[in-house]
């Protein structure tokens, strides 16, 4: 037995003696979450050479469609100087349809795009999970072990299929000072999106399900976040997945109150390097530009990137450019089936984060109440990034070449609403469309559709 869970299994057994403490039932919490999510890409050709992607088992279309079920508890805590309690999440994710065998699995791949795979790359009918986490706080300070679902800049939660990414370890909170939020904390597992299992950590290079000896079962992070004034707040977070790399950021935010709009700004730091095996294993290389024919080596990266949004009677324009130097792409936990990185470029499809890209981006929304109608909005955001440093194989006869100054562009459109009143309130309806392309060798250009139903019910 593993230390978090040692401490999860005494944690509950403190719980279970003092569960019909005042406070405990009283502020208990119950949801089920519903999510209707279907998912359409086609994948096309594009100058990456279509030879090789076909003949390495890309599809091109995956499409699936599924119906989840999220059902949260979360407790209140018990009374006195240290009060006791309890979450849990229980998931289920049920196969609609797989699209007649363009689910996205391959012998590479941890699963299809949205369910787990049999043995013979079929989606499953449905897949489960429970994750429990016990949970501790006194005075202005949380102690939680179990499951978990971090947001911070060195580690973020996926929530972009059918059913949400969850991590196994602890993690402490603490608010004792004012405007002051410290966190820190230890993740040993990740449960992916389309998966029932939990897996050990990796990154980008390291993470073929089909390899050995290409994780890592310790992530340490901490930091925090200062309001210096009720407008502007600073961030430094520093995260370290054992044997792959360390990561430092820094952040700040400011909103500032422009006529009749309020001007949000976003600055964000990272510098990531190598940790252990990294350094020398290639077993545990991330991917990059290490010179013409090497696509994999240690972990080297500076990422520079600021974000500037508008706001003004229900209309918000933003622009933005980010910078990634150095010889290897961007790190963070990725263990190749789905997650998500703190970037301002993280986007439906691409992530605009490879060694040398130089990204800017130009973005719109729409709230639709300013016109009468509550609960629809509308956005457009377009990115592109040119200067990316690769090498790769192009072209039927799979040519080697030394792709540097290679491109990438993507457009995302989003269409939601969310009923606002009635026996369907609440109810959201949300249309999601991507175009990528680009010109990097291994690549193919895509087009993608999401159409998702979302609904909560309260049970306490």
């Amino acid at each position: 037995m593993n230390k978090s869970t040692l401490a999860l299994a005494v944690a509950v057994g403190v719980l279970a003696q003092q569960a019909g403490a005042a406070g405990f039932i009283e502020d208990s919490k119950a949801t089920l979450g519903l999510r209707n999510f279907y998912i359409n890409t086609d994948n096309r050709d594009s100058d990456a050479g279509t030879a090789r992607v076909k003949a390495n088992g890309v599809q091109n279309k995956n499409e699936e469609w599924g119906q989840g079920f999220d059902l949260r508890f979360i407790s209140g805590y018990t009374q006195g100087t240290v009060g006791f309690g309890i979450d849990a999440i229980g998931l289920l994710g049920v196969r609609l349809d797989s699209g007649g065998g363009t689910n996205g699995a391959t012998s590479t791949s941890y699963g299809g795009t949205v369910f787990p795979s049999e043995s013979n790359g079929e989606a499953v009918d449905n897949f489960s999970s429970l994750g429990l986490t016990a949970k501790a706080k006194i005075s202005q300070t949380e102690l939680k072990l179990g499951t978990l679902q971090p947001k911070l800049p060195v580690i973020v939660t996926n929530d972009g299929r059918l059913l949400p990414q969850t991590f196994q370890g602890g993690q402490i909170t603490s608010n004792e000072i004012k405007d002051l939020t410290v966190v820190g904390g230890q993740i040993e597992h990740a449960k992916g999106r389309n998966s029932s299992n939990n897996e050990e950590l990796s990154i980008a290079g390291a993470n073929s399900p089909t390899a050995t000896g290409r994780d890592s079962n310790k992530f340490i992070y901490g930091g925090g976040d200062y309001k210096i004034t009720k407008d502007l707040t600073a961030q430094y977070y520093y995260g370290n997945l054992e044997d792959f790399y360390k990561q430092h950021f820094l952040g700040l935010v400011h909103n500032w109150s422009i006529g009749p709009g309020v001007l949000k700004s976003d600055f964000r730091y990272f510098n990531s390097r190598d940790d252990g095996a990294n350094g020398h294993e290639s077993a545990y290389f991330t991917t990059g530009d290490y010179g013409t024919g090497i696509t994999k080596g240690k972990v080297d990266n500076n990422l520079y990137s600021g974000l500037f949004l508008y706001s003004v009677a229900g209309h918000t324009f933003g622009g933005g450019y980010q910078v990634s130097n150095g010889n290897s792409d961007f790190p963070w936990l990725n263990q190749g089936d789905g997650s998500s990185a703190y970037l301002t470029t993280d986007s439906q499809i691409a992530k605009f984060a490879r060694a040398g890209e130089r990204t800017w981006q130009a973005r719109y929304s729409y709230d639709f109440a300013k016109l009468g109608l509550p609960g629809a909005t509308a956005g457009i955001v377009y990115l592109r990034g040119d200067n990316i440093d690769t090498t790769g194989k192009v072209g039927a006869a799979q040519t080697s070449v030394n792709a540097t100054g290679r491109s990438e562009w993507e457009r995302d459109l989003t269409l939601a609403y969310v009923v606002q009143e009635g026996p369907l309130k609440n109810l959201g309806l949300t249309w999601k469309n991507a175009m990528w392309r680009n010109d990097v060798p291994g690549q193919r250009d895509q087009d993608e559709n999401r159409l998702i139903v979302s609904y909560s019910i309260p049970l306490l």
